[in-house]
């Protein structure tokens, strides 16, 4: 890994502090480009296009894009019984912790006869896509459906690239995943063509009005090409770790947390902050051992940790640390330092944080309870995680009576003549004779 060190002279603020620290380059607008046709000729083709892309993308050929019922039957009676009871078990931690995200209506009584009413409805139709092209991800089929289905989104369907290896169905672990969850509406969809599935609706699969899920470049490009048309959760990013470490912290759990990121892709981050230079070097020792024992090592991991998006960076203290892990907004954080709780409590930009030595990040990708669909590429600072509030949309009921527009009748007709929209005015004097009340 490169080191990049920030000891020394005074850190700058900003962007000019972002610039110094490690990012992957992942153009979406470039990519915007190439999926543009791809989603047209889903809009103009709808099935048959799906079709063709399955098998120019994927190398398979498909009858239909649709799972069939007994798909998902099959592959949950023949899933691994440890893996159900895992799956089971992320399931029912994710539902305790997404159930207290529920928001309950409240009335706001501005006035005696004059109420604002906020009320929270489900979004009608969500499409769910789970990636599949490294790994298989039944993770992700939990983290986007929960928080759906905790939100009260009535209608959902879940797409998922089909696998040449299973005769063109979504892998069998996706499909188990989805009926344990009670989704029975899945689509052998992968990439950009599966976004517009759902942005346009074919003649398999009703549009939606809302599309979520983490996903390749192209997934994103496709996102973006859609949004305004359809909301999105977030253009997500390759994956990512920060963490920021102090001399207490245990350089095999440090080294051992920065590798399970760098196994997700080759351009994944894997970044460690810290003060101490001799935890550096020992992460830097534990790191040749642990991944010459582990798997993808040639095609993710030594690409990822060795990539401009992967650094130790070394700063002068805990608080300087943390002026550089805001500044990175780091997908998943995790505080390894003494008074982990405090040093946590003081972060500002992350999708997520991991407090300590026993919350590592791989916790959070299964069965924290928490959810791993995150904001990447410094999104943390604007943006947040997946969550039953991504499903829900705030709607105001204003109700007011005679007596409570006539009190502030006089001041919307003022506000509307200030920024020359008489039109406005008129319609509050028109319920009053034209003759604007006068203020109590």
């Amino acid at each position: 890994m490169a080191r990049i060190d920030l000891r020394g002279d005074a850190l700058p603020e900003g962007s000019a502090l972002r610039d110094l620290l490690p990012r992957a380059d992942f153009d979406v607008q470039a990519a915007l480009e190439k999926v543009r046709p791809i989603c047209e000729a889903v809009h103009h083709r709808g099935d048959a296009a799906l079709i063709d892309y399955a098998e120019k993308f994927d190398g398979v050929q498909l009858g239909s894009v649709r799972v069939p019922a007994q798909a998902l039957a099959e592959a949950l009676e023949r899933l691994d019984p440890a893996v159900r009871a895992a799956l089971e078990e992320s399931i029912r931690r994710a539902r305790l912790v997404h159930r207290e995200q529920r928001r309950a209506a409240h009335t706001t009584q501005v006035v005696p006869g004059g109420s604002v009413t906020e009320k929270w409805v489900p979004v009608e139709r969500v499409g769910l896509y789970a990636p599949g092209g490294r790994s298989v991800y039944p993770s992700s089929v939990i983290m986007n459906a929960v928080p759906a289905q905790e939100a009260g989104v009535a209608s959902m369907a879940l797409a998922s690239p089909p696998q040449k290896e299973f005769g063109g169905l979504p892998h069998p672990t996706i499909l188990a995943a989805c009926a344990l969850l009670g989704i029975d509406e899945v689509y052998a969809v992968g990439g950009a063509q599966a976004v517009a599935m759902f942005a346009h609706g074919t003649e398999s699969c009703p549009p939606a009005n809302m599309v979520t899920g983490p996903g390749n470049i192209w997934v994103a490009a496709a996102k973006r090409y859609f949004t305004g048309k359809i909301g999105i959760d977030t253009e997500a990013g390759p994956t990512e770790i920060a963490i920021l470490a102090d001399e207490t912290a245990d350089p095999v759990h440090v080294a051992s947390d920065l590798i399970s990121q760098a196994e997700h892709d080759p351009l994944a981050a894997a970044v460690l902050v810290t003060d101490s230079v001799e935890l550096a070097e020992a992460v830097e020792k534990e790191l040749e051992p642990q991944v010459a024992a582990t798997k993808h090592i040639e095609d993710r991991i030594v690409p990822a940790l060795s990539g401009r998006q992967s650094a130790i960076v070394l700063v002068d203290g805990v608080d300087e640390g943390l002026r550089v892990v805001d500044a990175y907004g780091a997908e998943h954080l995790e505080i390894q330092t003494a008074d982990a709780a405090a040093v946590a409590d003081r972060v500002k930009n992350a999708g997520a944080i991991f407090v300590g030595a026993w919350a590592p990040v791989s916790l959070g990708d299964y069965c924290a309870g928490s959810n791993h669909v995150l904001p990447t590429g410094g999104c943390a600072c604007h943006s947040s995680g997946l969550s039953v509030q991504s499903f829900l949309r705030g709607i105001h009921i204003v109700d007011y009576t005679r007596d409570a527009l006539a009190e502030v009748a006089h001041h919307v007709v003022t506000l509307a003549e200030a920024e020359d929209l008489p039109a406005h005015g008129a319609a509050i004097k028109a319920r009053f004779g034209w003759k604007v009340p006068e203020s109590k």
